[in-house]
């Protein structure tokens, strides 16, 4: 099975490394139409802010992973990134990317926005035309995997989003959010669900910051204690949070060092981007304290336990799911058998009508009648070896029929 899949993700690399190897869609177009020209057959590349990983089907597969290894490197200009790379092929490549899909792969166990995240890599690939018949087929299966899964396990219902477990990790630090005051850059999901998540602890004010202020002009109709602030206000209103959440989609820092005000209290932020919001160094200030995604790794929630139940469930669905996939993948081997069949029966129609068309005096009818008569017989006598062939498992055995055909069909 020529599919494989290299990267870096939140098992094999620390958030340092894993900011520096993201793929903007500009980067994705760039890579791809690279690879292409490598004789690799379709990419999807997936990267998010706990993964970058570039799934390939090509021939001489475990070649093209090591020329994977190397393409990561020049093209992200990083000489240490082959030590933290994790490569899988075959069997291991394609359930990689059915748990992903399905959450099981996630820091969060069970996240839902692992999902969007994929089907939307998949289309992009699509629209350059590095997906084709077999990855479509793939990603396909493993988005309606992942929906089957969610919908009979529920195990997305159990709240341990980013955002969930952030909240929880701060009033794990101060003690009691009731009544303090936050500051959120940015407003995207992650970042309402935030306000959700502290709105539950009876937060105090939350002043919202977002590069395009419209957006959040008119927040006050949905949270009550939010007041929108202008986005070069963030450094300003620093003097009034105890707590800070940034999760915004900039390629750069959004708080920076040089920049923070002196503070004469402590200040828990949490940033939950990648790349990442706050600049780490900000972690030296006095009364400054800065949590990462990494960080969540560390937080263990009650509903742990019963997310990995549900997990195992998720598990044995995916391994039906892969065993289909595979007899699916390996019957396509079959196509251009059948194919090159099919056009051995036209062109002995063909030859074989124009000669009889030649000798005798048929009307228009009667030709239509012949011609039809003719197709059908001759596809009588490959019905039957293609069905047996399809219904053939041992792949060794079909590949020994495959070649004998084409032999005694000249096919």
């Amino acid at each position: 099975m020529n599919i494989g899949v290299i990267g870096v993700n939140h098992n094999s690399a620390p958030i340092s490394v894993r900011e520096k190897v993201s793929f903007t869609d500009t980067k994705k177009i760039e890579a791809i139409n690279s690879l292409l020209d490598k004789d690799i057959s379709e990419i999807v590349i997936l990267s998010t802010c706990n993964r970058s990983e570039i799934y390939v089907r090509c021939e001489n597969i475990q070649e093209k992973i090591n020329l994977l290894a190397n393409f990561y490197e020049d093209f992200f200009d990083e000489k240490e990134i082959k030590n933290y790379l994790f490569s899988k092929i075959g069997r291991d490549a394609v359930s990689h990317i059915f748990e992903v899909t399905a959450g099981l792969d996630s820091i969060v166990l069970g996240e839902d926005q692992i999902l969007g995240q994929v089907k939307k890599a998949h289309e992009f690939a699509m629209q350059l035309g590095s997906s084709k018949k077999v990855f479509n087929k793939l990603f396909r299966e493993a988005v309606t995997t992942a929906k089957e899964i969610k919908t009979t396990t529920k195990i997305s219902e159990q709240p341990l989003s980013i955002s969930y477990i952030g909240v929880k990790l701060l009033k794990e630090k101060i003690g009691c959010l009731q009544n303090k005051n936050a500051l959120i850059i940015g407003y995207g999901k992650m970042s309402r669900l935030t306000m959700t998540y502290l709105q539950e602890e009876r937060i105090g004010n939350i002043y919202l910051a977002n590069r395009s202020h419209g957006k959040v002009s008119n927040i006050s109709d949905q949270f009550q204690n939010v007041i929108p602030i202008q986005y070069d206000e963030r450094y300003e209103v620093l003097q009034n949070v105890d707590i800070v959440v940034s999760a915004t989609a900039a390629p750069h820092t959004v708080l920076k060092l040089d920049k923070m005000p002196t503070l004469n209290h402590r200040i828990y932020m949490m940033d939950i981007a990648l790349p990442r919001d706050i600049d780490p160094n900000i972690n030296t200030l006095d009364h400054v304290v800065v949590y990462d995604i990494d960080d969540l790794k560390k937080i263990h929630d009650e509903n742990d336990v019963k997310r990995n139940e549900l997990a195992g469930i998720g598990y044995q669905i995916i391994h039906e799911k892969i065993d289909e996939f595979i007899e699916w993948l390996e019957s396509a081997n079959i196509d251009p058998t059948i194919k090159s069949l099919n056009e051995k029966c036209l062109e002995i129609k063909e030859d074989s009508l124009e000669y009889l068309f030649r000798k005798l005096n048929l009307d228009v009818r009667e030709q239509k009648l012949v011609d039809r008569m003719m197709e059908s017989a001759l596809k009588r006598l490959i019905r039957e070896p293609i069905v047996k062939l399809k219904q053939v498992k041992d792949k060794g055995k079909r590949d020994e029929y495959i070649k004998l055909i084409e032999e005694l069909f000249e096919v």
